[in-house]
């Protein structure tokens, strides 16, 4: 089968590799579409953390966001998977550890990640290898474009619940990236006022037609009170700037890594009384944003620019993407 390969720094192919075998306990997913993102283009420059640390290396086959339908099962997986259209969580824990027991198998010690780490194949490929315990069932008539969001979905769902705002209450998303649009979407759903802070005018441009009319740059944002932010930015000064904007007693919920270290003033945490909240992984938000774009009550489809061939896809990670005005591309991997 076809597969993009990441064969060193900089270095991306597509290979004709084996095909994968539905092994006890998995099953193999033929993949309808594939989304590519920021860590995908980490592990393609090679400035992903893993490289340096030993749990990702190369040759590495990416592709953690996905959807497609299962074509085979391996001994002791239900029979009825089998042609199911499914996606999966990237996150696969050992499955035996206290935290893996408590429901905490995204931070487990030995976490293996789809695409990422620990030599785990991904989606950017004709066919995908998949634990079926990791499977999540889609409806049949979902669009593959919204298939292949619900993982970044998952992670903006969780924080989105983390910042724990109802009805009319207001929250600021710092970024205008996948991952704050998509938070800003399910907040919206959720009855939640929603204002975003950006500086990419095509994402600022994005977020107003998806109906967002609080959108503001740095020097337009209004002194309002936030009840919470969120963090969905890669910028390293704007995690103190989310904790300098919440309100007192309110939520700062952080989501964006920085490629630098970050510097947030715990004075400001404990005499503002706020509640600060990490998110690491979609694991938990998998099938609640699957329910949401099966719904209506959330369209994320504007966020993608353009659905491209594997044979296209090494450009794409190199920053020559196809023109349009979302920050996500596809891949599908038929083509």
């Amino acid at each position: 089968m076809r597969a993009l390969v990441l064969t060193g720094p900089g270095k991306a192919e597509v290979q004709d590799v084996e095909p994968p075998h539905a092994a006890p306990g998995e099953v193999v997913v033929d993949v309808e579409r594939a989304g590519v993102c920021g860590t995908d283009v980490e592990l393609f420059t090679g400035r992903m953390s893993y490289l340096s640390t030993g749990r990702a290396w190369y040759p590495l086959r990416p592709g953690h966001e996905w959807c497609g339908r299962v074509s085979a099962v391996g001994d002791g997986v239900d029979p009825a998977w089998l042609g199911r259209r499914v996606t999966g969580d990237t996150m696969l824990g050992c499955g035996r550890c206290a935290r893996c027991l408590a429901g905490r198998h995204h931070v487990c010690a030995d976490l293996a990640e789809i695409g990422i780490s620990r030599g785990r194949p991904g989606a950017l490929a004709e066919r995908l290898p998949v634990p079926a315990a990791a499977l999540h069932a889609l409806p049949d008539d979902l669009d593959p474009a919204l298939g292949a969001l619900v993982e970044p979905g998952g992670n903006a769902l969780r924080a989105v619940r983390a910042a724990a705002l109802g009805s009319g209450e207001r929250l600021l998303v710092l970024g205008t990236g996948t991952i704050g649009l998509l938070a800003a979407l399910f907040a919206r759903a959720q009855s939640v006022e929603v204002h975003l802070l950006g500086r990419d005018p095509a994402q600022l441009g994005l977020a107003t037609d998806l109906g967002f009319s609080g959108v503001w740059t740095r020097a337009e944002l209004p002194g309002l009170p936030w009840h919470a932010v969120i963090d969905a930015s890669t910028a390293p000064e704007l995690p103190g700037l989310a904790l300098d904007l919440v309100e007192p007693g309110g939520r700062a919920v952080y989501i964006g890594l920085a490629p630098d270290p970050s510097t947030v003033d715990t004075r400001d945490l404990v005499l503002k009384d706020v509640t600060a909240v990490g998110i690491l992984g979609g694991s938990a938000g998998l099938d609640g944003a699957a329910a949401a774009y099966a719904n209506g009550s959330v369209d994320a489809r504007p966020l993608v620019a353009a659905t491209i061939g594997l044979a296209e896809t090494a450009e794409a990670l190199a920053g020559r993407r196809p023109e349009g005005p979302g920050p996500k591309i596809h891949i599908d991997p038929r083509r």
